[in-house]
Formats: structure tokens, C-alpha cells, sequence
């Protein structure tokens, strides 16, 4: 197999501030987080913001810009957007950091599901902030917006920035909507793909899940079309990332994803995690990629030529 690719999600859109002491929600918070990540061996580092008062997600475009530039600033790591959002954010709102700071990868989610983390209430004692119990109340009737059309824009706003997708696949039937955009020419081969397991709403996180996602991507797009990862949410976070390694694919961990880093023991950051990943990587014989090796296996076009850096050129 190439080099493992790992990713580190920092801080997402899922997680209240009450469910961990540790997550990052403050700019300097969040960059510290990736700096950290990427130094334990993540090569790349998958970004979301939050209101630094609150710890409630952001489409700020003031904050994604500050927080890319300090993590270039300080680390050569590949920064990757998300255009997932949060909940509520409308479609220009989610897609802009992406059309205005050209990144080298961005997140692009690739079907509508239910996505559901008002379970979540049940770990929370005392809320920190007032918006924690609403916010994930309100996911009980939510549906996480991804049409064809929304494909579609943000498809083409990141092919006219220069940025190559993470396509996130939350249930098999996105593997079919990938295709769909891949025969109008949306998207080029070879993509590069993120299968998303264990949300409330998504498939199961389970190994023959994982197999099962992976297989129909080869029957339907081709093994030579794609490159791919794989995250999950909760605790088969770790054991999935595994499986994932010795089927050959690439790896994201994450306080996005889980907030802990074994049993009933929070990760104090998300290097705690990515730190995990390598030792896994290493028992199996399986290389670690730097952020460079990273850029060249997925085609990346290279940091210089990211908004942020290519401004703080002139």
C-alpha cells in the first residue's frame, strides 16, 4: 500500500464544550490542537470554526481565515476546510472559506442524511454555555442537507479554487451520488473519498460495514478511481482505524469524532489520538506519510498556492 495518510479532526461541529474540558474552541485553541496533531504524525489537518465566547460553530470567514494562517504560519501541515458547517448555515455561508481561501482539500459531504446527536443530552450534568442543549435538542428533526444541486455548487466552487474533495460518505448510497456527478463530469477521477461511520443516521461502524462500503466503491466507480479514508464516531473510532490500515486505506482521528482516547479517558487533544493511530501503524509495518507525501498521493496543489499563503507572499 502508499504511504498511510492521517488526518486529524480538531474540534468539528458535533461536540458541546460541556462534553469535554479539552475540546479546542478558541482560535489559538484550535491551531495549538492541529500544531500538536500534525507533530504526532497527522498530515493533515481537517478545520472547523467556533464562536471564541461561546464554542458554538462558526461560518465566520474572520475566524477560518486567522486560524489556516496560524497553523501555516507555525507547521507545513495540509490544511482541509470543511463545508459541513453547522447546523443552521446556509449553503453560500458553508462553502465561502473554501472559494475565498482556496485550500488544498476541502470536505464535501455527498448526500442528505438524518443526523442525529441529541443522544448526546444524556452526558451532559450542567451545561456550559446555553446554547449546548437547544443545539443538539434541535438534531432530533434534522436533516443534513447535501442535494444534488448543493453537490453540485460546491463541486464546482472547489474546482475553480484549485481544491481536490474529501468526499464524505455516510451510507452506501452516497457511493452511487459520486458516481452520478463523476458521468456529468462534475467531479474527475481519481477522487478521493472518506467513509463517515457511526453517526445516528449513517451506516453502522462495524468492520463488515467498512468492507462492505469499500467493495461497492470498487464495483461502482472503479479500484483504480479512488483513493479513500475512514472515520468513526465514538469508540469503534480507534479499532475501525485498524481495519481501515490493513485493508489499505487511510486514517482520521480526531476530537470531532471522539473525545476519548480509551475507555472512560478523554483525549486531552487530538494528538493524543493521532499518537494512537502511528503506534497501530507501526505494529502493522505500515509507513506514515508526511504532509508533502500526503500532498503527492491525493495530487495536492501544494501549500504556496492556498489563499491564505499565496496573499501573505505578495
Amino acid at each position: 500500500m502508499a504511504k498511510l495518510i492521517i488526518t486529524a479532526a480538531v474540534t468539528g461541529s458535533i461536540h458541546v464544550p460541556s462534553l469535554s474540558p479539552y475540546l479546542p474552541f478558541t482560535p489559538d485553541e484550535i491551531v495549538e490542537d492541529a500544531i500538536k496533531a500534525h507533530a504526532a504524525g497527522a498530515a493533515v489537518v481537517h478545520i472547523h470554526a467556533r464562536d471564541p465566547k461561546t464554542g458554538k460553530p462558526s461560518s465566520d470567514f474572520n475566524l477560518y481565515r486567522e486560524i489556516v494562517g496560524k497553523i501555516s504560519a507555525r507547521c507545513d501541515a495540509v490544511v482541509c476546510i470543511t463545508t459541513g458547517g453547522g447546523i443552521g448555515m446556509s449553503m453560500e455561508e458553508r462553502v465561502r472559506p473554501v472559494s475565498v481561501l482556496k485550500p488544498e482539500l476541502a470536505s464535501l459531504n455527498s448526500g442528505s442524511i438524518n443526523f442525529a446527536i441529541y443522544p448526546l443530552i444524556a452526558k451532559i450534568k450542567q451545561p456550559r454555555f446555553d446554547w449546548e442543549i437547544p443545539y443538539l435538542e434541535s438534531t432530533e428533526d434534522l436533516i443534513f442537507s447535501n442535494t444534488f444541486r448543493t453537490l453540485k455548487y460546491y463541486a464546482k466552487a472547489m474546482q475553480d479554487a484549485g481544491t481536490i474533495p474529501e468526499l464524505e460518505v455516510y451510507d452506501v448510497g452516497m457511493i452511487n451520488n459520486i458516481k452520478h456527478l463523476i458521468d456529468l463530469g462534475v467531479l474527475r477521477t481519481p477522487i478521493y473519498m472518506q467513509f463517515v461511520m457511526g453517526i445516528l443516521g449513517g451506516i453502522p461502524d462495524s468492520p463488515q460495514n467498512l468492507v462492505f462500503m469499500y467493495e461497492t466503491a470498487v464495483r461502482t466507480i472503479g479500484e483504480t478511481n479512488f483513493a479513500w479514508s475512514a472515520c468513526a464516531a465514538g469508540k469503534a473510532q480507534l479499532p475501525l482505524m485498524a481495519v481501515a490500515m490493513a485493508m489499505g486505506g487511510n486514517t482520521r482521528v480526531g476530537l470531532e469524532d471522539n473525545l476519548y482516547v480509551g475507555p472512560g479517558q478523554l483525549a486531552k487533544g487530538s494528538a493524543d489520538q493521532v499518537a494512537k493511530v502511528v503506534n497501530i501503524a507501526t505494529q502493522l509495518s505500515v509507513e506514515v506519510a508526511s504532509a508533502d507525501e500526503a500532498r503527492s498521493i491525493l495530487n495536492l496543489k501544494g501549500r504556496n498556492q492556498t489563499g491564505w499563503v499565496a496573499a501573505a507572499a505578495r
